[in-house]
């Protein structure tokens, strides 16, 4: 999977290629990949090239290199070896193809990968310059490589070594994510402390452990003709206090469990309170509205889930707090949510409203499970379809026989204790 250069792909014109959009890991991933940053790989490993850099640190031949840089598809994804996979960005527009050459049982898929086509980017897109452009510009001489995740606190120690080394100025902020903006308006800062040859590119490697993170530094500092690297200090983050970073209040269980009422009674609590910024995602809003036109097939209900996690986590992205009360029946689903809630930067709450099934459908107030026992609902949860249990909830709550006022106060309690709420 290492050739010298990217070619470019068209797309297939026979019966259309299957498709796929990576996280945000893997399409910074790509990019490098594409841009020959991370040289000499040109695709996604397959599992034994994985298998060895975890083992040895080093590719099968024995290229050395730290860290597997992977695919991931759903387990249900119809790709397999020997087609394309065309991959798309978040906004549907394909950015590239993978000649597969791996499809493991896990959903691992690997292969070389060509453009589609120069992505859109969004802050400082005139800086993400490829190793081969930055390498024609700077032409023959020496080259000083900075990596940089925060701010350089010594400019003059780097300074005096290109100075040393008769060498060019490369400053390459590595931004990645929502505080990328920042690490390169500091590599802009920097710039105007230094020698007026310095240079900036702008690399989208995402952050690793801190050795295996150096390591790659390393390799993307050669794959830009660097002749000496020199890794910037990691900057010092503190957290904000609890009360002011973003929360997900999270509430499943069964239909007729309670825990609409109780999300709805936590909602004006908190309004009362005044303390927080507060949006409650209610389900039948979001059905009507967010997730018109879906089924209660699973596939549709795990839609509408993610639905309600991704508008859930740009709330929290933003410091709010946000409820939202869906059943939510499948762990991997909640998974993916908390993932999504996480990668934000905000904290996500579990409450598991664990109401008995024979509670609920005495409650039964709709007259779904009635329906669904008479076969005229198909997959229920609970009746005909399984509910997955949660084993990490922050809290349980058990509405049989409890005023709501009780159920709100546990959840308004946990949100005290951990300090998200004051």
């Amino acid at each position: 999977m290492r050739n010298a250069e990217q070619p470019t792909a068209t797309p297939p014109s026979a019966a259309p290629a299957p498709e796929w959009t990576p996280d945000a890991r893997e399409l910074a991933d790509l990019e490098l990949l594409l841009s020959g940053a991370f040289h000499p790989l040109t695709g996604f490993l397959d599992s034994a090239e994985a298998a060895s850099v975890v083992e040895n640190g080093r590719l099968a031949d024995g290229t050395p290199w730290p860290d597997p840089v992977t695919l991931m598809v759903p387990h249900d994804h119809p790709v397999s070896a020997g087609q394309e996979l065309v991959l798309r960005d978040p906004e549907g527009a394909a950015v590239a193809v993978v000649t597969v050459t791996e499809r493991t049982a896990d959903g691992q898929v690997a292969g070389p990968v060509a453009s589609l086509g120069v992505p859109e980017h969004g802050p400082f897109a005139r800086l993400r310059l490829t190793p081969a452009q930055v390498c024609e510009e700077l032409g023959a001489g020496p080259v000083l490589a900075v990596t940089m995740r925060g701010p350089l606190d010594n400019l003059e120690e780097v300074a005096a070594t290109a100075r040393e080394l008769g060498a060019t100025i490369l400053l390459l902020p590595l931004a990645f994510g929502d505080g990328g903006p920042a690490v390169v308006r500091a590599a802009l800062k920097a710039r105007d402390g230094l020698p007026p040859a310095t240079r900036v590119a702008v690399v989208p490697l995402a952050p690793r452990e801190p050795e295996i993170d150096l390591e790659l530094r390393e390799h993307v500092a050669t794959a830009y003709g660097a002749v000496e690297h020199l890794a910037g200090p990691e900057p010092v983050t503190l957290p904000g206090p609890p009360h002011r970073r973003g929360v997900v209040v999270f509430l499943t269980g069964l239909s007729g469990s309670g825990k609409s009422t109780i999300a709805r009674g936590l909602h004006d609590a908190l309004l009362e309170s005044g303390s927080r910024t507060v949006t409650y995602l209610d389900g039948d809003v979001v059905r009507r509205l967010l997730s018109a036109g879906l089924t209660f097939s699973k596939p549709d209900r795990d839609l509408n889930i993610r639905r309600i996690g991704f508008v859930a986590a740009e709330v929290a992205r933003h410091g709010g707090l946000a409820i939202c009360a869906p059943i939510a029946p499948y762990a991997s689903t909640r998974d993916e949510v908390r993932h999504m809630v996480e990668s934000v930067g905000a904290e996500f709450v579990l409450v598991h409203v664990s109401t008995p099934l024979e509670e609920c459908e005495r409650r039964d107030r709709k007259g779904l499970y009635a329906k669904a026992r008479a076969g005229v609902i198909p997959e229920f949860t609970g009746i005909s379809d399984p509910y997955e249990e949660p084993d990490d909830a922050d809290l349980t709550v058990d509405t049989t026989g409890m005023p709501v006022e009780h159920a709100v106060s546990a959840v308004m309690g946990l949100l005290t204790s951990g300090g998200w709420v004051r």
